[in-house]
């Protein structure tokens, strides 16, 4: 897999990268690998990791499935979503140690990790900040052209990754004009 990325003159991407998308959670992550290149994305995998047992058990299962999964598939970067503060301090306790599981999985692969608030997320991929999980799983399979809706927390996971596509396809972009300027 390809390890950066090569400009046109005209700021267009023209080698592919893989993605790892992750949307954390104690009972339920999902995850989505993705190569991009230009303004396509491709799915490669996705999935979720259902967790059992009590909550370190379930953090260790994170950890060693995401980390299992960086080593098979040998993403680039990471896009994870941003925890969101919950009514419940023990549920959002709970997210954060899930979402740190997660991200300390793949420390290993010394990847740079993006995040990005879920409302961010949903108006990158669906066009408003407010869409429901139906409306994100919709555009993940449209998006990246599946035969079947995934579930919801691989969809969510996707929709990170396919959020972070369109980021560094933007940041490239202004990259480029701020090199011709």
């Amino acid at each position: 897999m390809a390890t950066g990325m090569k400009h046109t003159d005209r700021g267009q991407v023209t080698e592919s990268i893989r993605i790892l998308g992750i949307d954390p959670g104690s009972r339920f992550t999902g995850y989505g690998f993705i190569d991009t290149r230009g303004g396509h994305a491709v799915v490669v995998d996705w999935g979720t990791i259902q967790t059992t047992g009590d909550h370190s058990s379930r953090l260790r299962q994170i950890f060693g499935e995401i980390a299992a999964l960086v080593t098979r598939y040998q993403p680039v970067e990471i896009a994870i979503e941003r925890v969101f503060v919950h009514r419940n301090a023990d549920s959002a306790l709970k997210l954060g140690q899930a979402r740190a599981a997660a991200l300390c999985a793949t420390f290993q692969a010394e990847l740079p990790i993006f995040e990005y608030a879920a409302r961010h997320v949903k108006k990158a991929v669906v066009g408003s900040g407010g869409a429901d999980k139906a409306q994100v799983q919709h555009m993940v399979k449209l998006l990246l052209a599946m035969q079947d809706e995934p579930p919801t927390d691989a969809a969510d996971a996707l929709a990170v990754a396919l959020c972070h596509s369109h980021e560094r396809k933007t940041h490239a972009l202004l990259r480029e004009f701020a090199v011709h300027s």
